[in-house]
């Protein structure tokens, strides 16, 4: 037996009605659909937000630099930038569908708009107003004001040949030529501005653009730079900027204090990717009470081995703020030829190895092999974050204020401490030594060597 809305009418009428009504329902159905995947495509995009946001604020508060959380937190931005694109896309594909329904219109909330840099030129464009009234043609118009939309623009890059024009001029008297010297140039024989060479280093460098990616993104725009000539420009700027390396270099090792560190990084080599280091000292007084402007100065090697660190810091002395990696112990040694460096341990690379032992909420996602928390390295934990608060506020203060309000906070933090059998605390005692303001070292309970 055939249903009763499926037969056809017989009358050409009612058979365009009910075109007309089913062409209306299905753009209904279209519209619904479009909402719904608006509203699906918004909400991942703004769970993937809170998800970055979260994972930002626990790498602030638990202090975590670890080369997997950076890649994390990357991976993470990439799927929130192609989220935000599609949520984007279906917003407006949901917009068009509902303006042929009844359907009520989807808008993503989004954060507020922040206003535009107040030093960004502004360029003024007025649109011509009417001569005369729209409705009754009378030409007495008065103004009564004006409204202003904003839109930011950029102007594209443009590509100019700079001709400098160096006249020749003869004396008549002597019959000798005069001519103004010729206009400099960063590299010798070079063609290329400074702007310009600012821009492929600063590409290369500062964007990880390799410089055959600019050629042909260049060319593209007209412009032919080869990777050779890149890589001569490079080359002869990194060479005209070695003296200001050497300035760098010279106020960084002059410091009283240092802070080393070195991290991975990926190396060309022969038909693979080596893993490379990077070595990073900073200088820093500014927490100390010093007034010398900071400074960073990076080496870069193919392995890790100990004469790494001993070639950068041959000339320092002073104290050296690192982790524990055995590369930087031939730096403390008494028969150094500059004498050994005062070794100050870094309080965010000990953490680490504690807050592992005492991370609730990756132990937790274990399940049944989750491990025991420990409590020795979870109270220990919650100390050295009490230190991480007692620095932010006395940064900047002056040596002996900053040792005063070390010593009056960590005696505070360590009254009532729990007791081992042995004798000693059951957590790691904080003791203060006087390392020029520096903070405490954290030494086991009973034994003389720093953790």
């Amino acid at each position: 037996m055939t249903d009763a809305a499926d037969q056809l009418p017989d009358d050409l009428a009612s058979a365009h009605a009910m075109i007309l009504a089913e062409r209306a329902a299905r753009r209904e159905a279209e519209a619904v659909a479009a909402r719904a995947q608006a509203v699906n495509s918004h909400s991942d995009a703004l769970i993937a937000r809170l998800r970055l946001e979260i994972e930002k604020l626990k790498r602030d508060i638990h202090g975590s630099r670890s080369e997997r959380k950076a890649r994390l937190l990357e991976q993470m931005e990439l799927q929130l930038e192609e989220l935000e694109a599609d949520a984007s896309q279906d917003e407006l594909a949901a917009e068009l569908a509902a303006k042929s329904s009844t359907v009520r219109v989807f808008e993503r909330k989004r954060p507020s708009r922040k206003p535009f840099p107040e030093h960004l030129p502004p360029e003024r464009v007025v649109i011509a107003p009417p001569t005369s009234c729209p409705c009754c043609g009378s030409a007495r118009l008065a103004k009564l004001g004006e409204d202003i939309t904003e839109t930011l623009e950029v102007i594209p890059r443009q590509w100019k040949v700079i001709q400098t024009v160096r006249e020749k001029f003869s004396c008549r008297e002597c019959e000798k030529i005069a001519q103004p010297p010729a206009p400099f140039h960063v590299t010798p024989r070079g063609f290329a501005g400074p702007n310009l060479l600012a821009m492929i280093l600063f590409e290369k460098f500062g964007q990880h653009q390799p410089l055959n990616r600019q050629s042909e993104r260049y060319a593209r725009e007209g412009i032919d730079l080869s990777l050779s000539t890149l890589a001569d420009q490079v080359g002869a700027c990194t060479a005209v900027l070695k003296p200001l390396h050497g300035l760098i270099e010279a106020h960084v090792l002059a410091a009283e204090r240092l802070h080393g560190d070195d991290t991975t990084v990926p190396i060309l080599a022969k038909g693979k990717a080596d893993t490379g280091r990077i070595w990073t000292y900073v200088r820093d007084d500014r927490p100390f009470g010093g007034t010398s402007p900071p400074a960073a100065l990076y080496y870069a090697s193919r392995d890790r081995r100990q004469e790494h660190p001993e070639r950068h810091l041959k000339t320092f002395t002073g104290i050296l703020q690192a982790d524990a990696y055995g590369g930087y112990n031939p730096l403390y040694k008494v028969e150094r030829h500059c004498g050994p460096l005062t070794q100050a341990l870094c309080w965010s690379h000990s953490r680490r190895k504690f807050f592992v032992l005492a991370d609730i909420a990756t132990n937790a996602k274990r399940g049944k092999n989750a491990t025991p928390i420990s409590p020795v390295a979870l109270e220990a934990v919650k100390r050295i974050d009490a230190l991480f608060d007692i620095e932010r506020d006395i940064n900047g203060l002056a040596v002996s204020e900053r040792l005063r309000r070390r010593r009056g906070s960590t005696h505070d933090e360590l009254e009532g401490a729990p007791r081992c059998h042995s004798g000693g605390d059951a957590v790691p005692r904080l003791s203060s030594v006087r390392v020029q303001g520096w903070w405490p070292v954290l030494r086991c309970a009973g034994s003389r060597r720093p953790l």
